[in-house]
């Protein structure tokens, strides 16, 4: 590990969403590793939190290794652009890329506005579009650079509750597909994508809520301290694709194996727990502007509805119990193609 830790020592990081949740984890992470660091969000105070704590973290004797806070809002172009050459004018040169800013809006398709769906697409989509489109030129003068973009295991699978936010990590997910196959020629270059399950971070008190009551992670819990150090990780040693806990891409292969199954499954888990029984009024939360009062932090203060081992205790019940009910349920009779095809003439 302190070899590893030697190796990141001086690298330049930008690090996006800075302000709050895994971006600020990973800031300090990296600052803690000798990093160059620069954080980037929407909110100027919390961004001077957070590089409080990157000097906190620091270690000793590390020189002139202070984070560089730029306010950046990333679905705004000039603000990326304005981000980068920030970066460039202090240090000259970009080694990692992390796109990890991201909002969420709980609601079905129908139910919100379209300017708040938009916008979910707008900051986790365009906004690491627009990260990419910055920084990757960059990467081919270098001849070398790790682009990391913080998708979900949503990438892969639907969620009816946030479908705008799952609409923006499957087409995050694109992006990065499309750029490893531009970049395949580069050896030096990488993009990686890191998919974690539900984490304890602000997320889901600060998004848009449309649903009426309050929204909760669901088990099992990722900190994002392990998300932060799995980002890391990629940058020690940089991979395509890395799902936090390694487990989940377990469950993205039987949903494509059990589509059915587990979309029904799915469904009924989200409707018990993903929502708490009080009436909360509807809010467009942090979607267009800092939510009033919010103040950044690492993790959350809604936790699960259920632990662990009741929930999956749970699923096993609610599994048998939909087996049951398929199985019970008559049998549509239909012509196989065959019998319609060759069936006789009048």
């Amino acid at each position: 590990m302190a070899r590893q830790e030697q190796g990141l020592r001086g690298k330049v990081v930008v690090v996006t969403g800075a302000s709050s949740g895994i971006g600020r984890q990973v800031c300090v992470d990296l600052a803690a590793r000798g990093c160059h660091v620069v954080c980037a969000a929407r909110r100027a105070r919390d961004l001077e939190a957070t590089a409080a704590l990157c000097r906190n973290a620091a270690p000793a004797g590390a020189g002139d290794l202070g984070p560089l806070v730029v306010p950046t809002d990333v679905s705004v172009e000039a603000d990326v652009r304005a981000l980068l050459d920030a970066t460039l004018s202090r240090w000259g040169r970009v080694d990692v890329w992390v796109s990890c800013a991201g909002t969420t809006l709980f609601s079905p398709l129908a139910d919100a506005s379209f300017a708040e769906h938009r916008r979910v697409i707008e900051t986790n989509l365009f906004g690491a579009m627009l990260s990419a489109r910055a920084v990757v030129p960059l990467f081919r003068r270098q001849r070398r650079g790790i682009l990391i973009d913080v998708g979900s295991v949503l990438s892969e699978i639907g969620q009816p509750f946030v479908p705008s936010y799952a609409i923006s990590k499957f087409g995050v997910r694109g992006m990065a597909e499309s750029l490893r196959v531009e970049l395949a020629d580069e050896p030096d270059i990488h993009v990686c994508t890191v998919y974690p399950y539900a984490v304890d971070t602000p997320h889901f008190q600060t998004g848009g809520n449309r649903v009426g009551r309050p929204a909760r992670t669901m088990p099992p819990v990722q900190s994002p301290e392990k998300v932060s150090l799995a980002i890391v990780s990629l940058i020690e040693r940089p991979r395509r694709e890395l799902h936090v806990p390694r487990l989940a891409a377990l469950g993205v292969a039987l949903h494509r194996i059990f589509p059915l199954v587990t979309d029904k499954l799915l469904l009924h888990a989200l409707r018990e727990f993903h929502f708490g029984h009080a009436e909360e009024g509807g809010s467009a939360g942090n979607l267009f502007a800092p939510k009033a009062g919010e103040v950044g932090t690492v993790h959350g203060h809604r936790r699960p509805l259920i632990g662990t081992g009741a929930f999956f205790a749970w699923l096993v019940r609610e599994l048998a119990s939909i087996q049951v009910e398929a199985a019970t349920q008559p049998r549509r009779r239909t012509a196989s193609p065959s019998a319609r095809t060759l069936s006789p003439q009048p």
